[in-house]
């Protein structure tokens, strides 16, 4: 890993601060802390606002204000440094700042805005995680794809992600699947429709199940008799995982995602007994009608339950089971779970448990929830059949594109690549550039709107970029001399100004765990570098100035391709 060093300003504005302030006890990282981006760039590029300031000053903030402007001299990085009211604000001088940043992105490349942050600790995230014989359905895209971001950012900032993906393959259900398979079901009919005949089986037991209670308690004895190695039960539960199996690669295939492991429920069965009996050993685990528990009154929630009455365990044993092995197996700095928000509380009663075990790295459990995704207002439901299969959208997608492709440039080369990366990237981005914690009403046309702050709206750009490059023949190579002054207009500092912010950019999604940071980003730069090329030609007579202009272009174009490359998204330097 590249260590990049980047010109800093919110370090160099810190730095001057603290210096004028040395007989005070206010330091740089206080000052560093407090500045922000003015919502008018009238004001300046970034502005310290002086209220905290006060309560060590013993002054009115404008008054402190005032003063910094005068003892601070603004040359060689700030143009000037004003004063409005409680905040003084600093407007960057452009040619530092183009030379450094577009001489940066030269030198660096795709690697510009990597950093060695990590120092190579391991960070595993736990994420995706479908369950087996059921479908493959709009509702785990969210953790799919946020959990990739999150695996290519942290990579990229010199940890070393290890994803997983902890499949859904132990439980309650494989036993009424199994029931219904045995009842309504037949060989041949599995091996014809496969995940679409075990969806129809498990949505049958449930509508059976709501008549006759008693195929309830028949699923949990197939589900014992798979815990207990029946040869049957066994012989049909992996049948069953296999489907699934072939079902989720093809979707994984088509999103470009993969994963370090794919160690499901299934994998921590026989490292339950030592959880109980260290739960037993520490005196944490206590009977209420019949099941073990761990109590946690005292912590304001309800008990966390570790065995059924019958001793099956539950998703917190191998919760448990699973972190305790991966610790061991790791050695992580962090461990990261991202699913849905409605487990928050199962999270938060684990992580207590471990801490309670006396793993002080309980600490670095972190549950990185997401919104619901529904229908319409209503929740998504294998057991009702209210799904829309993931397969089903990313291949709607790449249809819509090649449609679209065929009637506005038929003759583009390796249509069919461009037409996957195209409908992929739209339904990829769609998913991520919302707060993650917000719930989202799935609709057809809305994730395959191609029109406005979308995926392929960025594809679009990064492939405007490449053109005209290649028009220029220009390499964007490392060393390349340009003259920063050229660029010194409003909408070519526009572009530069956003292009410095990247590195930031990148560490704030990654230590808020929101891609949709980068998304807001990249559509930043994508229209402030369609500004640009609106009002500034490129490629014009003054080979100067066209120069100055390509380099700005293909920096552009590198981070475009960085950016989406984070996100899990193709960058086609043709569309």
């Amino acid at each position: 890993m590249q260590k990049n060093s980047y010109l800093d300003y919110k370090r160099i504005i810190a730095q001057l601060v603290s210096g004028v302030l040395a007989e005070t006890n206010i330091d740089a990282e206080m000052i560093y802390g407090l500045l922000e981006y003015p919502p008018n760039q009238e004001l300046g590029d970034l502005a310290l606002p002086c209220f905290q300031l006060s309560k060590v000053l013993k002054k009115a903030p404008p008054l402190i204000a005032a003063q910094l402007q005068t003892q601070i001299d603004p040359a060689p990085y700030f143009a000037e440094v004003q004063t409005a009211g409680a905040y003084l604000n600093f407007r960057l001088a452009p040619e530092p700042l183009i030379t450094n940043v577009l001489g940066k992105i030269l030198e660096c490349g795709s690697s510009y805005g990597a950093q060695n942050l990590g120092d190579g600790e391991k960070i595993v995230i736990d994420y995706s995680a479908p369950n087996i014989a059921k479908p493959f359905h709009v509702g785990h895209l969210s953790s799919t794809v946020i959990g990739n971001v999150l695996y290519n950012i942290f990579n990229f900032l010199g940890f070393i992600s290890v994803g997983i993906n902890y499949l859904g393959d132990w439980g309650t259900q494989f036993g009424k699947l199994i029931t219904a398979y045995k009842k309504w079901g037949s060989e041949a009919e599995v091996k014809q429709g496969l995940i679409k005949e075990l969806t129809r089986l498990y949505v049958k037991f449930h509508t059976e199940a709501e008549a006759d209670p008693t195929l309830d308690e028949e699923a949990r004895e197939w589900f014992r008799k798979i815990e207990n190695g029946d040869e049957e039960a066994l012989k049909l539960w992996k049948w069953f995982k296999e489907i699934s199996l072939e079902e989720f690669q093809r979707v994984y295939d088509i999103l470009g995602i993969s994963f370090d492991s794919m160690a499901g429920e299934s994998f921590y069965n026989d490292k339950i007994k030592a959880v109980v009996d260290e739960l037993k050993e520490k005196n944490l685990l206590e009977e209420s009608d019949g099941a073990s528990i761990v109590d946690l009154e005292l912590y304001g929630m309800p008990p966390c339950l570790i065995l059924k009455k019958d001793g099956s365990s539950l998703y917190a044993t191998r919760d448990i089971a699973a972190a305790l092995y991966r610790k061991k197996t790791y050695q992580f700095s962090k461990a990261l779970y991202v699913t849905g928000m409605a487990q928050s509380l199962h999270f938060q009663q684990w992580f207590k448990v471990v801490e309670l075990m006396g793993y002080d790295w309980a600490k670095d459990l972190v549950h990185v929830p997401f919104g619901l995704v529904n229908l319409k207002g209503e929740k998504l439901s294998t057991r009702t059949g209210r799904v829309v299969l993931l397969e089903d959208l990313l291949t709607t997608a790449i249809q819509k594109t090649l449609e679209i492709i065929e009637e506005k440039n038929p003759d583009l080369p390796q249509k069919a690549q461009i037409a996957q990366d195209v409908g992929v990237g739209a339904v990829v981005f769609g998913a991520l550039s919302v707060n993650r914690i917000k719930d989202v009403t799935f609709s057809w046309e809305e994730a395959l709107n191609f029109d406005g702050e979308t995926g392929p709206y960025l594809q679009y750009t990064h492939a405007r970029a490449c053109s005209i490059l290649r028009k220029a023949d220009f390499q964007g190579e490392t060393g390349i001399n340009f003259e920063p002054e050229k660029l010194n207009e409003p909408a070519a500092l526009k572009v530069v100004k956003t292009l410095y912010l990247f590195p930031e950019r990148i560490i704030a999604a990654a230590t808020e765990y929101e891609p949709s940071i980068i998304c807001r980003y990249l559509i930043d730069l994508a229209q402030d570098f369609n500004w640009f090329y609106h009002e500034c030609q490129v490629l014009v007579a003054d080979q100067d100035l066209s120069r100055a202009r390509l380099v700005l272009v293909s920096a552009v174009k590198t981070l475009l391709a960085t950016g989406l490359g984070l996100l899990g998204i193709k960058a086609p330097e043709q569309m």
